[in-house]
């Protein structure tokens, strides 16, 4: 994770952005990786964890209405959560990620699944990754890793 991090703070730093998360089955697993690297603060002013559907609404303005028709663990919710946390940490780009870390799921909504969003002035993409039921630990990290990469990429192409 600290390679990632550490390529994350060097792009950003050089392109002048500012980064945050907004996070609920992770529970600050991004925002620790990113401030663990050492001049963080350049990029990073602060984060969002949102594990409840009112932290969501009341922290990030993520609407009723669409945590009711797609639930928590969904596209829609994701993009809002992170459109919310780049407005509230006045930042250049945020990552969003809500999903079921496990135990238990359903069939709908297996363990595993974790929807990813990624606001910056060019817009909101979002995606959705079904790990499997690989354990809550082991999908927490999966989220975290894709999330991270996820922002690299965006690094990247933003150059």
């Amino acid at each position: 994770m600290s390679n990632l991090a550490e390529e994350i703070l060097r792009k950003a730093k050089a392109s002048g952005l500012k980064i945050t998360c907004a996070e609920s089955c992770t529970g600050g697993m991004i925002s620790a990786a990113i401030t663990d690297v050492a001049g963080s603060s350049a990029i990073f002013e602060h984060g969002f964890v949102t594990y409840s559907n009112g932290a969501k609404q009341s922290m990030l303005g993520v609407s009723q209405k669409t945590l009711a028709d797609h639930g928590a663990v969904s596209e829609p919710v994701a993009r809002q959560m992170a459109k919310g946390a780049m407005q509230q940490a006045q930042a250049d780009i945020a990552i969003s990620v809500s999903g079921i870390a496990g135990p238990g799921g359903s069939d709908f909504k297996p363990e595993g699944r974790v929807c990813f969003a990624l606001a910056s002035a060019q817009g909101t993409q979002s995606e959705t990754k079904d790990f499997g039921a690989l354990g809550r630990a082991a999908v927490r990290k999966a989220a975290l890793n894709h999330a991270l990469n996820l922002i690299l990429v965006h690094l990247n192409l933003a150059h």
